[in-house]
């Protein structure tokens, strides 16, 4: 599949994995489908490494920048989401997602892996569509999401490791089911550091 510009990223999208449909408006949004079993996880005890799911990564040109979409989900099966998603290699990467939880509610989820995958759960939402948004000073990285894409709740702050060949983008998922569409509207880059990242700026 060819590379993907939009003019709100500095830089083309290219992929690891393919998506089954892609659509955009070249601007600020993105559409992304997901075939069935398809997934970027590494279980802690071993019993599953799997990284088939679509990924689209642009490297950024800045040490300190922020990147932000607002999230649009078609859940059909649990686990299914849409993530923001940064990526150093194939060990060190990580994704802020909003995915169908086993209660068969949205839920803010966070993967961190170094070797293998930190999972971590973190608020349900009350719809299908949410704000996220990654940020990375360095190699001092940050994941918040935001229910009006105005006031921003931290949801961990962690590194990966070295950055110096980082790729940041999108990612759809549907580990146990068939298919899964991702909608990422309102996509925003900007360069630049935040002076507090717990305060909701």
């Amino acid at each position: 599949m060819a590379t993907v510009k939009l003019s709100a990223l500095p830089n083309v999208l290219t992929w690891n994995n393919e998506p089954k449909l892609l659509e955009t408006n070249g601007v600020n949004t993105l559409s992304m489908a997901a075939g069935p079993q398809t997934d970027w996880f590494y279980d802690p005890a071993g019993r599953k490494h799997c990284r088939n799911a679509p990924v689209a990564l642009f490297s950024p040109p800045d040490e300190s920048c922020l990147l932000s979409a607002k999230v649009t989900v078609g859940f059909n099966s649990t686990f299914d989401a849409g993530a923001l998603f940064i990526y150093a290699d194939d060990e060190h990467w990580a994704k802020l997602c909003l995915e169908y939880s086993p209660a068969d509610k949205p839920m803010v989820v966070s993967v961190v892996t170094r070797g293998k995958s930190d999972d971590c759960n973190s608020v349900y939402i009350d719809d299908n569509s949410i704000y996220l948004r990654l940020y990375r000073q360095g190699d001092r990285l940050a994941f918040h999401y935001s229910e009006d894409g105005d006031y921003w709740h931290m949801v961990r702050h962690f590194t990966i490791e070295d950055l110096q060949n980082v790729g940041l983008g999108f990612s759809v998922q549907a580990p146990t089911g068939e298919g899964c569409q991702v909608d990422f509207s309102e996509i925003n880059y900007r360069a630049g550091e935040l002076s507090d990242i717990r305060n909701g700026e």
